[in-house]
């Protein structure tokens, strides 16, 4: 099955329902954290420039005339495209702080302070319970504070490069973007922290997440065995760095992923390979042991696993309590009946998506509308901020506006009103 779905953008009962959140940010870790807001209940509206988010031109594949990429972090969300470099935009932007609880942006630092919207100086005494959530490459200040930062570029930079890939091989990109996505978890978890606060003390505050401190947070273990033994971490292919047998093993058929955690699991798994003197052995009693002894080790487990086909050998296994896998390909997984048992997969129309891992028993996750097309949520904003079709009709002529619907269509209405 897949994620239960409420068409539309009806209310809903989530458990961040009647929180306002106007979204500033773009690309990825800012929009996957309100995309999150925005599946629990929040109303999320998403600001974007005339041109759009520049990951609505990441593709192929397209969803319509936009990135899929873009689509898969963007549900959910009521889109507008204004231009905050103008007077007229940023005046807009005010408007809809009014009755906002959190602003996420990821401009470069220093933008809103040339605005004149700088939290500390105006947004805190304007606006004394907004929570504002700036992302950035490096955060605000120190020797790379205010320089620009993406994914890719910040894995290089905060070693994450240096521990992937073969031991013989060189510095790998982790094939995902891994410090934006936890960026904007980290954004979720500071905003969620600080509305919690807020409601006992009736204030806001700011919140400075960077995907430097992001990347530099994903270090362990190396991060602590450096600690422990001063020595530089290497590179270890898909083995761990403290545990064995823990890696990725041949079979007669496809690889299995072993994660054995302990001794107990170590012994179950000999057993039924038909080897348990394995675990007698006083090369493999301990995982100390098995750790100085690793080439010998996965020499004697992968004559062993010859023996056997990977799919049925990993299904015993992990019901035996022997953690372990089939390295599986992305199609697969996204018809896995457990990854649609488990509502992973939302289906809107033409639009599917990831869905939040979140499962609340009360208050779940829900999943009320596609991705927005640029502008398309426009003149529906400007209506409930009470901005009238004449002011309207000229914003959209002057270009601080954009709207999915045609300007004409938008004059005649606006002459109707």
């Amino acid at each position: 099955m897949t994620a239960s779905l409420n068409h539309g953008k009806q209310r809903c009962d989530g458990a961040l329902q009647g929180i306002k959140v106007v979204d500033l940010s773009r690309v990825l870790g800012g929009p996957y954290c309100t995309q999150a807001l925005a599946d629990h209940g929040a109303q999320v509206i998403k600001l974007e420039p005339p041109d759009g988010d520049e990951t609505r031109g990441w593709g192929p594949p397209f969803f319509g005339d936009t990135a899929w990429y873009f689509a898969g972090v963007n549900r959910n969300k009521q889109g507008i495209a204004v231009d905050l470099s103008r007077d007229e935009g940023r005046e807009l932007l005010w408007k809809l702080l009014d009755d906002a609880d959190v602003l996420v942006e990821n401009f470069k630092p220093g933008t809103l302070k040339r605005w004149g919207m700088d939290y500390e100086e105006v947004l805190r005494e304007r606006f004394p319970k907004l929570i504002h959530c700036a992302v950035s490459g490096f955060g605000p200040d120190g020797p790379l504070g205010g320089l620009p930062g993406y994914d890719a570029a910040i894995q290089a930079m905060t070693g994450l490069m240096s521990v992937n890939g073969e031991h013989d091989g060189p510095a790998l990109r982790v094939g995902l973007p891994v410090v934006d996505m936890v960026t904007g978890l980290n954004a979720l978890a500071g905003i969620l922290l600080a509305l919690a606060e807020r409601a006992n003390s009736g204030r806001g505050q700011s919140i400075d997440i960077a995907l430097y401190d992001c990347g530099v947070s994903l270090l362990h273990p190396h991060l602590p065995n450096y600690f422990g033994s001063g020595r530089t971490p290497q590179r270890t292919g898909n083995a761990h760095p403290n545990i064995t047998p823990y890696d990725s093993y041949r079979t007669a058929s496809a690889p299995i992923f072993l994660a054995v955690g302990n001794d107990r699991q170590f012994a179950k798994l000999c057993a039924h390979l038909g080897a348990p003197e394995l675990a007698d052995d006083p090369r493999f009693a301990d995982n100390r042991s098995r750790c100085g002894h690793r080439e010998p080790l996965k020499a004697a487990l992968e004559s062993l696993l010859a023996k056997h086909d990977c799919e049925p050998l990993a299904q015993q296994l992990i019901r035996l309590g022997v953690p372990c896998g089939p390295v599986q390909s992305v199609d697969v997984v996204a018809k896995h009946p457990h990854t649609l048992h488990r509502g992973m997969v939302v289906d809107m129309g033409e639009y599917r998506g990831t869905a939040s891992p979140i499962k609340l028993s009360r208050t779940p996750a829900t999943y009320r509308s596609a991705p927005p097309s640029l502008g398309a949520d426009t003149r529906e904003v400007l209506d409930a901020l009470g901005i009238d079709g004449e002011t309207q009709r000229r914003l959209f002529e002057a270009g601080v506006l954009k709207s999915a619907t045609p300007v004409v269509e938008a004059e005649a209405d606006a002459l109707k009103s």
